[in-house]
């Protein structure tokens, strides 16, 4: 990273860190975890320690300034795995290790996905499954408040840093970003902050344009769709370009 590449993103993950405090503090209040347990339940999952009601990325403390920083990866919330104590890091069960996988068969991407990957998530509160963040709004207007407001700062800062970086960025987790899915506000928030940032439209589009959208890593969906339909021969970057920007022109309409 250059100077101010490092410069900004210590900013953002100190700011992160910080927050999370802030919001750990508040989940305490309001009985977070009591209620994350009661929507797993509901859910069917079986019963496992619920440890870190919010998820700050300890892996981000591990980047530093000589690291070649190539993507930001962006999924949707921490789940089992990531919330542990021995975790405390996103995209560490078995989405992530596909994803690390992906990486790993496609050496002509150059990418890491533990070194040159920052990633982060739409929201640091934890559920077992992302459908139950549904089910902690409707149980407090303050939860709302919360997991409102945490998207509303991930999607802020991560487009900034974004902008900073100038990497591309990938959206995994298509969809509950459609429509009013559970990441609508992260999604519209997103955006607004690209617009904002670059009042000229061409240095908007121009950054605006590496974002790219794609289906989640659970369950095999982002390279099942990836490869859907592809054409015989076609370069690998070529085909992720084509389909990131085929989604993101779905969701950001």
């Amino acid at each position: 990273m250059t100077k101010d590449q490092w410069a900004s993103f210590c900013s953002f993950k100190e700011d992160f860190k910080k927050q999370c405090a802030v919001w750990e503090q508040k989940a305490e209040i309001l009985g977070l975890s009591v209620l994350q347990s009661k929507a797993a339940l509901n859910d069917g999952v079986p019963l496992y320690p619920l440890e870190n009601p919010i998820v700050y990325n300890t892996a981000l403390d591990a980047v530093c300034d000589q690291d070649s920083i190539k993507l930001i990866v962006i999924a949707d919330n921490p789940g089992k795995d990531e919330q542990l104590h021995k975790n405390r890091k996103y995209l560490v069960g078995l989405s992530g290790k596909i994803a690390a996988g992906f990486f790993k068969k496609h050496p002509e991407l150059d990418i890491d996905f533990r070194k040159n990957v920052i990633i982060l998530n739409k929201t640091p509160v934890h559920t077992a499954k992302t459908k139950e963040l549904k089910a902690l709004a409707a149980s407090d207007p303050l939860i709302q408040s919360l997991i409102d407001e945490s998207q509303m700062w991930m999607a802020q800062r991560t487009a900034e840093l974004h902008i900073q970086l100038g990497c591309p960025l990938w959206l995994v987790g298509y969809a509950e970003l459609k429509g009013k899915g559970i990441f609508s506000l992260y999604r519209d928030t997103l955006k607004n902050t690209y617009t904002s940032s670059f009042p000229v439209s061409g240095e908007k589009e121009n950054c605006f344009n590496k974002v790219f959208v794609f289906q989640h890593f659970s369950m095999n969906r982002f390279t099942i769709d990836l490869f859907h339909h592809a054409d015989a021969g076609q370069k690998l970057q070529e085909l992720l370009e084509q389909k990131g920007t085929q989604h993101r022109k779905e969701i950001f309409l």
